[in-house]
C-alpha cells in the first residue's frame, strides 16, 4: 500500500501538452517562406527603397497564414492532398495542363534554392558557384534519404533545426543595426514608387506566398494526422492544433522576412552594389563586421539546404497527385538539379535569377489559391469544417490582391512605364 503512494518516475516527469506533438507540418511548409528567393527580394527592396515595401511583407504574411491553414485543414478533413483532389476533378488534358504550370513554378522554386545555397558556399568558402550548387544538391539528397528511411517526424525535426539557424543568421545583424521606428511605421502605408518597386513587390509576394507550399502542406497534414478522422472530437482537436501550428510557424517566417528587409533598410541604404546578395553581404561585413557576415552566410546556406529539400518533396507531391506518377524523391532531385547547375555554369547573374524566379512564382499563386478557396468552401467536401464567411472573405481578398498586383506588373513591364 505504501508503495502505491510513491509516484513512478514517469509520473514525476513534466507533462508536455499533447498539442505540441501535433506541431511540425507547418514548419516544413514555412521553410518555403524563408528560402534564398526571399533573401534576394527582401534585401534588394530594403537596400533600394528603404522601408517603402514593409507593408507588402506584412500583408503577404497574413495571407500566408490564412492560405496555409486552409491547405492543412483540407488535408486533415479530406485525407487527400490538394493535387489529389484536383486530379480527381480535372479531365486528363486538364490535369496535364495544370501539372505543367505547377511544375514550372516548382522548377523556378528549385532554381532559387540551389542558387542561394551555392552563393552561401561561395561566400563562406569561396567555392565556385557550379560546384556549390552540386554540393547543395547532394546535401539535399542526403536529407531526402533520411526522410525516406526515418519518416516525416525526423524530417520535420531536421527542418525545424535549420529554421532556427536561418532565424539567427538573418536577424543577428538587427542587434547591431536596429531599424528606425518611424521608418517601419511609414512602411506600413501601402504605396509604390515606379514600376521597379511594383516588380520588387511582386517578387516579394511570390517569395512569401509560395504555390508549392500550398500544394505540399495539404499532403504533410494528411500524412501526419492519419487518425484525425476517427471521431468528430479528434478531428476538431486536430484542426485546432493545426491552426496553432500554422500561426506559430508562419509568424516566425514572417519575422525573419521582415527582419531581412529592415536590416537592408537600416544598413544597406545608399550603398553601391547591394542589388546582389554578394554585394549585400560585403556591405553587411563592412558595416557590421565579419562575424555578422559569417552568421548571415550560414543562415543563407541553411535556407538553401532546407528549402531545396522541401521544394523537391513538394514537386513529387504535385506530380503524384495530378499525374498519378510517383517518381522517387532522389530521382526527382537529380533531374530538377540540372537547370540550376546549367544556369550557374553559364554565368547568369545569380541574384537577378533569384528575383525573376520569384516573379514567376507570383504568377503561379492564383492557380493554387483559387482551387483551394473553392474546395475549402465546398460543404459537400468539407462538411461542418468548410471555411466560415470571414475566412472566405480573407481568402478572396488575398486572391484579388495577388491577381491585381500581377496585372499591374505585367502592364508596366509591357509598356515600359517607370
Amino acid at each position: 500500500m505504501l508503495d502505491a503512494k510513491i509516484p513512478t518516475r514517469a509520473a514525476r516527469r513534466p507533462q508536455v501538452p499533447a498539442a505540441l506533438f501535433m506541431l511540425g507540418p507547418a514548419f516544413v511548409a514555412a521553410i518555403a517562406y524563408v528560402d534564398p528567393g526571399n533573401v534576394a527580394a527582401n534585401l534588394t527592396s530594403g537596400a533600394r527603397y528603404g522601408y517603402l515595401l514593409v507593408w507588402v511583407l506584412v500583408a503577404a504574411n497574413v495571407m500566408a497564414m490564412l492560405i496555409q491553414y486552409q491547405s492543412a485543414k483540407l488535408g486533415v478533413v479530406t485525407g487527400k492532398s490538394l493535387p489529389e483532389l484536383l486530379g480527381e476533378r480535372f479531365s486528363t488534358t486538364g490535369r496535364r495542363a495544370f501539372w505543367l504550370q505547377a511544375e514550372l513554378v516548382a522548377m523556378a522554386t528549385d532554381l532559387a534554392e540551389v542558387v542561394g545555397g551555392a552563393i552561401a558556399l561561395n561566400l563562406l568558402f569561396n567555392v565556385p558557384l557550379p560546384l556549390g550548387g552540386l554540393i547543395v544538391g547532394v546535401a539535399s539528397m542526403a536529407m531526402l534519404t533520411v526522410q525516406n528511411r526515418r519518416g516525416q517526424r525526423t524530417f520535420e525535426s531536421m527542418i525545424i533545426f535549420l529554421l532556427i539557424i536561418i532565424t539567427i543568421g538573418f536577424l543577428a545583424g538587427l542587434l547591431l543595426s536596429p531599424p528606425s521606428p518611424s521608418g517601419v511605421v511609414s512602411g506600413l502605408l501601402p504605396r509604390f514608387d515606379g514600376s521597379d518597386s511594383v516588380m520588387l513587390a511582386a517578387s516579394m509576394l511570390g517569395a512569401t506566398v509560395m504555390p508549392h507550399a500550398i500544394y505540399l502542406h495539404s499532403a504533410l497534414a494528411r500524412d501526419r494526422h492519419t487518425t484525425a478522422r476517427e471521431s468528430a472530437a479528434k478531428l476538431l482537436a486536430t484542426i485546432k492544433a493545426t491552426r496553432v501550428d500554422v500561426v506559430v510557424a508562419l509568424l516566425l517566417a514572417g519575422v525573419v522576412n521582415i527582419g531581412m528587409l529592415l536590416l537592408a533598410a537600416s544598413t544597406l541604404g545608399g550603398v553601391e552594389g547591394t542589388d546582389s546578395i554578394e554585394g549585400a553581404h560585403a556591405a553587411i561585413v563592412a558595416t557590421l563586421g565579419p562575424v555578422i557576415g559569417v552568421v548571415f552566410a550560414v543562415g543563407l546556406l541553411a535556407s538553401g539546404l532546407a528549402s531545396t529539400s522541401v521544394g523537391c518533396y513538394a514537386g513529387a507531391t504535385i506530380m503524384g497527385g495530378l499525374l498519378k506518377v510517383k517518381l522517387p524523391l532522389l530521382t526527382r532531385r537529380v533531374v530538377s538539379l540540372v537547370p540550376a547547375l546549367a544556369m550557374l555554369s553559364f554565368g547568369v547573374d545569380p541574384t537577378w535569377a533569384l528575383v525573376i524566379s520569384q516573379v514567376v512564382l507570383s504568377f503561379g499563386i492564383p492557380f493554387a489559391l483559387i482551387p483551394l478557396l473553392r474546395l475549402t468552401s465546398n460543404k459537400a467536401l468539407m462538411g461542418v469544417h468548410r471555411d466560415g464567411l470571414p475566412l472566405r472573405i480573407g481568402a478572396l481578398a488575398s486572391v484579388t490582391l495577388v491577381v491585381a498586383l500581377n496585372a499591374v506588373l505585367l502592364f508596366l513591364t509591357l509598356t515600359g512605364s517607370s
